[in-house]
């Protein structure tokens, strides 16, 4: 599968899930856009690395995602780098615990304008561009937390469930298209902000680092394994192939069985 020609930009994706898709569509030969809020030398690193190693396209723009002027605006520059955008991965996320009636009012606005506004302004931005170019892929990034829930994470899975119905909404709107829109739902992946967390919470509960990994983090996740940002970049990459042309409207697990349960 070949993606030459094709120009992708992924919120999100200065680290962890957004990067491992951003490289690994690079590596399909996909010109990528690189995002997030900072705006740091180690950004713009990346994306010469990217780059440097795929031989292809590749920019890193800084956008506030909390905000729908810069995501329209992310989409509009990026298309300005790349001419156009053929694949738009809205992967961009935060997290925040608490009891609904505990959960701070700011934390909430803005999981809600980060996670679910923002990929309503920036599918409505990339849109008219794909149907310019005669071929789309719209990809979220939803979580298992679109499917099923969990106490204490009201905004989250409230974000995440809009994400799957927002999905299914563009799949019908673009069904007689060119342009796809699927979801990918990630159950736990080992990211480096989770690899970091796992010393911490093997202290707290009085654990070793592998026992607090399969007893606390996995618990709902049978396969107990972690998901990698490979495998998701590739899942998101066979979305983008001519295989998955009638791939639409849909959710992808890739959760070690956690929504089985």
């Amino acid at each position: 599968m070949s993606l030459k020609g094709k120009s992708a930009v992924i919120t999100g994706s200065n680290s962890g899930i957004g990067l491992g898709i951003a490289k690994e569509l690079a590596k399909a030969g996909a010109n990528v856009v690189l995002n997030s809020y900072t705006d740091r030398d180690e950004d713009h690193a990346l994306a010469r690395e990217i780059a440097e190693a795929h031989s292809v396209k590749a920019n890193y723009i800084k956008a506030d995602l909390s905000k729908g002027a810069e995501a329209r605006a992310l989409v509009e520059q990026a298309s300005d780098a790349l001419g156009g955008v053929d694949v738009l991965v809205n992967n961009a996320g935060i997290q925040h615990v608490a009891p609904i009636d505990e959960f701070p009012v700011e934390k909430w606005d803005a999981i809600i304008a980060i996670m679910l506004s923002s990929v309503f302004h920036t599918t409505a931005t990339a849109l008219p561009l794909m149907r310019k170019a005669g071929w789309g892929r719209v990809i979220n990034i939803a979580s298992a937390h679109g499917l099923t829930a969990s106490p204490y994470k009201s905004a989250y899975v409230t974000a995440k469930h809009g994400v799957v119905g927002m999905t299914k909404v563009v799949a019908l709107e673009t069904a007689q298209e060119p342009i796809t829109a699927n979801a990918i739902c990630p159950g736990y992946v080992l990211t480096p902000l989770v690899e970091a967390q796992i010393p911490d919470t093997a202290k707290k509960y009085d654990m070793t680092e592998e026992e607090v990994t399969q007893k606390v983090i996995l618990e709902r996740q049978p396969s107990k394994e972690f998901a990698t940002t490979e495998q998701l970049g590739g899942v998101a990459a066979f979305l983008c192939s001519s295989a998955a042309e009638q791939i639409t409207g849909t959710t992808i697990s890739v959760d070690g069985g956690w929504t089985a349960l």
